[in-house]
């Protein structure tokens, strides 16, 4: 009989198996519906998600062993959650369907990196030690996760605690990611007070003790900084323009002067209600509606604004030409024009005095719906995929811009910024603005590719986490909603309707004081990949030391 032949499994082993894989799906499970939209009671078993997985881990042996069990709990999680990146409607994108069943499966590969790290220590040190450090390992993967070309942070634990509010007030010290960081650790105090159970009930009553004090020592925070916390006098009202313009027609057969008319409409009633700025959705015109031949809907755009005195902030795509002298690296060459030029996922500031514009390029570009990761290395990707409406191929934007509204005095001027689309998921990144003077956070977005799936109400429920990092209001111009103002302490106070025409205004608090966490957005991240860097040395150091006999 050869050698490596392996023995049958006996029925016992067999048994064994499927209840390791029961345990690694239920995982999965409670972790995908402790995310919004599901209500919040589920968000509670966020504190419980994970003791089903850790059970099976805790026994493995092998590396292969372990990232076996994370990524089928991984990916159980990933399709609860994100199902819907591939949008299934029946107008959509063969290319954005293909990419989101890609993402489904591609998305939980990257939960490899705390459980490999976990492994790593497992080897170095005691299995306890391993255990403890898992949160740090899983904070990395969090963070380094959200710095690559491939990036869709949509999965952190942080962010799945959006509707439990007097658990994230403490994300303005700590962040999304230090929420993410305690709640895994609750996870494994919780699972060594069950292991424990039938053990040792003082390691049990200790485990699960501390557990419950950390949740009333984040929850009493909560409570204090909702009672505590004065919200400026010092308001602007905002007018959110919600048009709900089919996404996939707008771009193969809209008419310009149609969506003008709406935009004027919707805009004309939230004047009558006492705005006094204007925010449009992403790419509000489907076209380059300042890079010429357009000028006169551009000439009534600035009409309405000159006639009404208001400002308009609005997402549109930008086309800024170069000539051959002087370009950036990444512009592209026109070959009919000889020329330079770049394209930009924008947000506009329109103004009623003048037509200078301010402008912001959308920096954080969505993995293949917007760029191609690594075209710029690796040229013929780009025009290996092109998403079939119009939005493909932008350039990234070079900085992140906080608008400036001039008053007569310092006191009297605004400074706002404008984000676009899923860049509010990305909590130091949208920190760098607020530390830089905004002081209310705009988005402008379009969520409606996703019908009434489970995408737009996340992506509009995140946004309560970067109003409490920042303790400043949010404000969300959405295409087909759900367009909503989020105030300092996350709590929302007006929204719309998904698949409504209408216009969302309100009241707006106008906030100075910076935050811990907008002062010093990256300590738990970097603290975290610094010690997982240094596990990885030790290991590698290790392994070299064993194989040349040092």
């Amino acid at each position: 009989m050869s050698k490596n032949k392996k023995n049958p499994e006996s029925p016992e082993e067999k048994k064994s198996k499927n209840r390791e894989r029961l345990l690694q799906i239920f995982s999965g499970i409670m972790l995908g519906v402790s995310f919004p939209p599901v209500p919040f009671p589920f968000t509670l078993l966020m504190f419980v998600g994970l003791i089903p997985y850790l059970k099976v881990i805790e026994t493995k042996q092998t590396l292969l062993e372990i990232n076996r069990s994370t990524y089928l709990t991984a990916f159980v999680f990933s399709l609860i959650t994100i199902y819907w990146v591939g949008s299934w409607q029946k107008e959509a994108d063969t290319f954005l369907m293909i990419s989101g069943a890609l993402l489904l499966f591609v998305n939980p590969a990257q939960l490899l990196i705390p459980s490999t790290l976990y492994y790593f220590t497992k080897k170095l040190f005691k299995r306890n030690i391993a255990l403890y450090v898992f949160p740090l390992f899983w904070v990395t993967y969090e963070y380094v996760t959200m710095n690559t070309e491939i990036r869709f942070p949509w999965m952190t634990l942080g962010s799945g605690m959006a509707l439990f509010n007097k658990f994230i007030q403490a994300a303005d010290v700590i962040g999304s990611l230090g929420l993410s960081l305690i709640v895994i650790y609750l996870n494994i105090f919780f699972y060594k007070a069950f292991i424990n159970y039938k053990i040792s009930k003082k390691k049990f009553y200790l485990n699960f003790s501390f557990s419950v004090l950390i949740i009333l020592i984040i929850i009493s925070y909560g409570f204090y900084r909702s009672s505590s916390f004065q919200l400026s006098e010092k308001k602007i009202r905002v007018g959110l323009i919600q048009p709900n313009i089919n996404p996939w027609d707008k771009w193969a057969t809209g008419d310009l002067n149609t969506f003008l008319n709406l935009y004027l409409d919707l805009s004309e009633k939230a004047v009558k209600e006492g705005a006094e700025i204007l925010v449009w959705p992403e790419t509000a015109m489907p076209v380059y509606l300042l890079s010429g031949g357009h000028w006169s809907i551009v000439d009534s755009i600035y009409s309405f604004l000159q006639q009404h005195n208001i400002y308009l902030l609005t997402g549109m795509p930008d086309l800024i030409y170069y000539n051959k002298d002087n370009f950036p690296g990444d512009a592209k060459y026109s070959e009919s024009g000889d020329f330079y030029y770049a394209t930009y996922n924008a947000v506009l500031l329109l103004s009623p005095h003048t037509r200078e514009l301010q402008r912001y390029g959308k920096t954080k570009l969505v993995p293949f719906g917007e760029k191609v990761p690594y075209a710029d290395k690796i040229p013929f990707l780009g025009s290996l995929i092109k998403w079939g409406v119009g939005i493909s191929g932008w350039n990234v934007g070079k900085d992140t811009t906080v608008f400036s509204l001039q008053g007569n005095t310092e006191e009297d001027s605004l400074y706002i910024n404008g984000l676009v689309c899923y860049e509010s998921i990305f909590p130091d990144f949208v920190a760098q603005f607020v530390d830089k003077g905004a002081q209310f956070i705009a988005v402008v977005t379009n969520d409606s590719w996703y019908g009434k799936l489970s995408g737009p109400y996340q992506h509009k429920e995140y946004a309560a986490l970067r109003a409490v990092e920042n303790r400043r209001s949010v404000v969300r111009a959405a295409n087909g909603g759900v367009s909503c103002i989020i105030n300092p302490l996350g709590i929302t106070e007006i929204e719309s309707e998904m698949f409504e025409k209408t216009s969302v205004v309100g009241d707006v608090v106008l906030e100075n004081e910076k935050t811990f966490f907008t002062r010093n957005p990256l300590i738990i991240p970097i603290l975290s990949s610094a010690f997982s860097i240094w596990i990885l040395g030790i290991f590698i150091l290790k392994k070299i030391k064993t194989k040349f006999h040092l």
